[in-house]
């Protein structure tokens, strides 16, 4: 299980960080100021880039801590620069790095109860990475990559991947 979701979300987020360089590389090379990208929507009713890069960090944080039985460890949104950014996935790497793969063992049968719209919903590990945490993360991932190359940043299927 630790292989299935921790390792994955580790990976991409490492993408994620490259991505976000590429991104802050582009605006100072077209004299973009790096706010335009970083409140930028692909629509009205979407979250801009800095919340879809918050979220990210945050499906893949909150997934380790419950997939290990614990409770999820709160990180502030408080980043407004892809300096901080970058900093926001180096603490969510961070925090997935000390969640060590015995603590997975017999995860994809735990129980685990996340609060929905208000409601709660309980399920297996197996269920929570594959039907809920792992699609979001990368809903999240997907659009903040769309939302650069949407605004002319030259990224690769090779630079979502991680290749």
């Amino acid at each position: 299980m630790h292989h299935r979701s921790i390792a994955v979300y580790d990976r991409f987020l490492g993408a994620l960080s490259r991505i976000l360089t590429k991104a802050e590389a582009h605006c100072a090379a077209k004299n973009i100021k790096p706010e335009a990208l970083l409140e930028f929507r692909l629509f009205p009713d979407m979250f801009p880039l800095v919340k879809q890069v918050q979220l990210s960090c945050d499906f893949a944080a909150r997934a380790a801590a419950r997939l290990a039985g614990e409770d999820p460890k709160s990180f502030p949104d408080t980043e407004t620069s892809f300096a901080e950014l970058q900093g926001r996935i180096a603490a969510a790497r961070g925090y997935l790095a000390g969640f060590e793969t015995s603590r997975y063992v017999g995860a994809e049968a735990r129980t685990i109860t996340i609060k929905i719209r208000g409601a709660d919903m309980t399920m297996t590990g197996e269920d929570f990475v594959n039907i809920y945490s792992l699609p979001q993360f990368y809903f999240h991932l997907t659009t903040a990559y769309n939302i650069l190359r949407h605004n002319g940043v030259e990224l690769g299927k090779g630079d979502y991947m991680g290749a």
